[in-house]
């Protein structure tokens, strides 16, 4: 995978990243057509009718990423509704499509990680892109996730990071969908503001966000319109999978996980315990975490298994690993089992 560099205005950003991924961008689409008549029995059409509510709760919280979609349309080809609807395919599909995605942070020697394998439907596996952005009005940061889409895992210059699980539930409100506020967060110059998203702009649908910074701090929140639960570290780690677990969330929202979700947070748990307390912790001692196989098919990195609906099939498309406090992420697109090299970048360091 390559790293692709956009820089400029909101506007200069979407074009180079329409341009650039326009083949793409319009094969996500496809993908996401199948996905949304599959889990919700809409065309892309009633898609795009279907994410126009959200364009007005953009237009409040975070007006200038409207901007960038539209150049991302024009660029690829599309129309802005195209673009919109990309990056609103959480809310859309909600109600059906939980995925995956393991996450985790973890303070150890001075050094604040941040982690998480993405697991999603194979199908768009090729379809991952890796952004440098340099934006004329915010911090450079990089995100990896899905072409057209204007944020997923990342982290800043400022050493803000995040990684993100998917909820499924039938809530949806008032707030940012759930990409936009992730693009959101790693504009933050620091840990309050990046908290802020959550509090004060909300999350319009149930996901998690595992919010990190380079001083070592951590929480995990699981957003919804609402106030959102905080998670914070034990034993200086916090770890999430699929469903909501903070007791002042899971009084106000259902959730319907789907049966791998606890026993990969178990997993999780026990395996990072046994780094202990003292121990420095290593890039390829976290990728080994991520591609760990302990309860197959039910594993932390998840391969294709035949039981499943063929709807329903996730698998771990890539891991990532962050160290905030160097300001270094490495990408392994696939599987980090099989993936033995990997794509890594390392960002200037920003003062708040």
């Amino acid at each position: 995978m390559q790293l692709t560099h956009l820089r400029g205005s909101r506007r200069d950003i979407g074009l180079a990243h329409g341009r650039a991924h326009a083949p793409l961008i319009h094969t996500s689409i496809g993908v996401y057509d199948r996905l949304f008549q599959d889990f919700v029995g809409l065309d892309w059409e009633q898609a795009r009718r279907e994410a126009e509510r959200f364009g007005a709760m953009i237009e409040k919280r975070f007006p200038a990423i409207l901007e960038e979609m539209a150049g991302i349309a024009e660029g690829a080809g599309l129309a802005f509704a195209d673009i919109l609807t990309l990056n609103c395919r959480s809310e859309i599909s909600l109600t059906q499509a939980s995925g995956g995605c393991s996450a985790f942070a973890l303070e150890r020697g001075g050094n604040q990680w941040l982690a998480q394998n993405w697991d999603w439907r194979a199908d768009q596996l090729d379809n991952v892109v890796a952004l440098h952005i340099e934006g004329d009005d915010a911090v450079p940061l990089v995100s990896i996730g899905e072409a057209g889409m204007v944020a997923k895992i990342g982290m800043n210059a400022h050493g803000i990071g995040v990684c993100l699980n998917a909820i499924r539930s039938r809530t949806c409100g008032e707030g940012l969908p759930i990409h936009v506020a992730l693009r959101k967060i790693l504009e933050s110059p620091d840990p309050a503001s990046a908290r802020a998203v959550a509090t004060d702009s909300r999350v319009c649908s149930p996901a998690h966000f595992l919010v990190a910074s380079a001083d070592g701090q951590a929480a995990g929140l699981e957003v919804h319109p609402g106030e959102p639960g905080v998670l914070g570290p034990r034993d200086g780690a916090v770890t999430h999978t699929n469903h909501l677990y903070d007791a002042a969330v899971t009084c106000q929202i259902e959730d319907f996980p789907r049966p791998d979700s606890r026993p990969r947070l178990e997993r999780l748990d026990a395996l990072l315990s046994g780094l202990g307390e003292s121990a420095p912790a290593s890039e390829a001692a976290l990728f080994e975490i991520l591609a760990d196989h302990d309860n197959h098919p039910q594993s932390i990195c998840r391969h294709f298994n035949p039981d499943q609906p063929a709807d329903e099939r996730m698998e771990t498309l890539f891991a990532v690993v962050m160290n905030l406090t160097e300001r270094r992420l490495t990408l392994r697109h696939g599987k980090p089992c099989e993936a033995t090299e990997g794509l890594t970048l390392t960002l200037p360091f920003r003062q708040a």
